[in-house]
């Protein structure tokens, strides 16, 4: 499955530098930092809802680096829905050697989320 990770206003060397945070949400992971807009399974909220990820799995923040085993205890980043979106159609295309086909689209609902704060 594929996700889009959006960074405005941040240099590849940059990201390192900042307080960032790997958080696992859907059965995916995504790495975080304040201000990043990320593309996450949809969640049940509405549009300027409040949500918290609990499911921290590292934290950098400055020097300050946390590995979770498996999450960090007491770490969270939350973050504000900005919108319910869908996904680019994938198609399903099968065929056997007999003539059958048969083609299926999917489109995935997403829920696209800037994230607010990293807190330890």
């Amino acid at each position: 499955m594929y996700f889009t990770l959006y960074f405005p206003a941040l240099n590849k060397g940059d990201f390192m530098s900042n307080d960032y945070a790997v958080i696992r949400t859907g059965g995916a992971q995504f790495s975080v930092s304040k201000g990043t807009e990320i593309n996450v399974p949809k969640l049940e909220l509405g549009q300027n809802s409040e949500v918290v990820f609990n499911d921290v799995l590292f934290v950098s923040q400055g020097e300050t680096k946390t590995v979770g085993t498996p999450i960090v205890s007491g770490a969270k980043v939350v973050g504000k829905v900005v919108r319910q979106l869908r996904d680019d159609k994938v198609i399903v295309f099968k065929r056997n050697h007999k003539g059958y086909t048969n083609k299926k689209g999917h489109r995935q609902n997403l829920t696209r989320v800037v994230i607010e704060s990293i807190s330890v």
